[in-house]
């Protein structure tokens, strides 16, 4: 399966959340190919520092998993979905059709694009992956399939 999760569901490889067993799964099971877009990489390092300042893990813990995500990146567990001028330009639409934030818009298109990259090529759709309501009510809307790591 092809999957391209947004940095709500990738923090839950790193940190223990509801739905963490389960992401873990999904992205250590070698038959699955998992896609994250390159911002996905400051937004999970951004989540582990808020969950030290909010005292829901520790700082040795937080320099773990930060070192952990940057290895795991290093040795290719995820492929990398680069921004590009199609993605930004597709993004900024995307926030006048949902109540999307800024770097909820830019996942969301970069699966977009990915999807439609896949189709066109006569294979099997990318289910997107994140742990935001809006976000995956916005991309069902756009026809993707969509799973919520909360949900498990």
């Amino acid at each position: 399966m092809r999957y391209l999760l947004d940095a709500s569901a990738v923090i839950k490889r790193y940190a223990p959340e509801r739905g963490s067993r389960w992401i873990k799964g999904l992205i250590e099971n070698p038959e699955n190919s998992v896609t994250i877009v390159q911002i996905c990489i400051v937004e999970v390092a951004a989540a582990l520092a808020r969950k030290v300042r909010t005292g829901q893990i520790s700082r040795d813990s937080c320099q773990q998993a930060l070192t952990r995500l940057l290895a795991d990146v290093d040795k290719g567990d995820y492929e990398i979905a680069k921004i590009d001028d199609e993605v930004v330009s597709f993004a900024v639409d995307l926030t006048q059709r949902h109540p999307l934030r800024g770097y909820d818009a830019v996942h969301l298109a970069a699966a977009l694009v990915l999807n439609r990259a896949l189709v066109e090529a006569e294979l099997p759709p990318l289910t997107f992956i994140a742990a935001d309501d809006v976000l995956c009510k916005a991309a069902e809307k756009e026809k993707l399939l969509v799973e919520n790591p909360n949900q498990y």
